[in-house]
């Protein structure tokens, strides 16, 4: 996709910003991003939150942690219907970001500098260990970037993988305990 240069100049004055929270599946990305956005809310800001709408793990709609902390959102096809449906708010959530199209950057990029505070989750790295979807760019131009960290299975350090216990080559594939298991790169590394 060919950006204009005009929607990646930083607009100061509007007071947008883009907030990435990521790291390997059992890190809390979701719980932190509930927290923020509950934060807001509780601070009368107009949030509207969204969701991939092949994300029905948990619930529909809703946005759910694996403890089973949940705030309602929004499941859209595309990156784009975020950017109609949440121009018009202070606060806009993301969750399972690397779920999304490669629009999700420009879309991130274009409601902070309408003045938008931009929070997005998702993993960072896929189950190869490989940057994942549309996460490497919006890191690069988020203000700021937390990084989670699950705690291995094996060994108890600080995770930064989600390894794949089932047999299964597809990059995406939607899964909880049974199916990944967050590990350490030590332990990520053990044949």
């Amino acid at each position: 996709m060919l950006f204009s240069e005009d929607v990646f100049k930083r607009k100061s004055e509007h007071g947008g910003s883009i907030e990435v929270i990521c790291g390997s599946m059992f890190s809390g990305k979701t719980e932190e991003l509930i927290r923020r956005l509950r934060r807001a809310q509780i601070a009368k800001l107009a949030v509207e939150i969204f969701k991939p709408q092949t994300d029905t793990r948990y619930h529909e709609t809703d946005i759910v942690s694996h403890n089973q902390i949940s705030i309602p959102s929004t499941p859209v096809d595309n990156a784009s219907a975020i950017l109609l449906l949440g121009s018009h708010v202070q606060v806009v959530g993301i969750d399972e970001a690397q779920f999304f199209d490669d629009e999700l950057p420009y879309v991130c990029n274009t409601l902070a500098n309408k003045g938008v505070r931009v929070i997005v989750a998702g993993l960072d790295m896929d189950y190869l260990g490989k940057p994942f979807g549309p996460m490497p760019a919006i890191i690069a131009m988020a203000e700021s970037v937390t990084k989670v960290h699950a705690v291995c299975v094996k060994c108890g350090n600080p995770a930064l993988y989600s390894y794949r216990l089932v047999s299964d080559n597809s990059r995406v594939l939607l899964g909880e305990m049974d199916t990944y298991e967050p590990r350490c790169r030590a332990c990520y590394q053990l044949p």
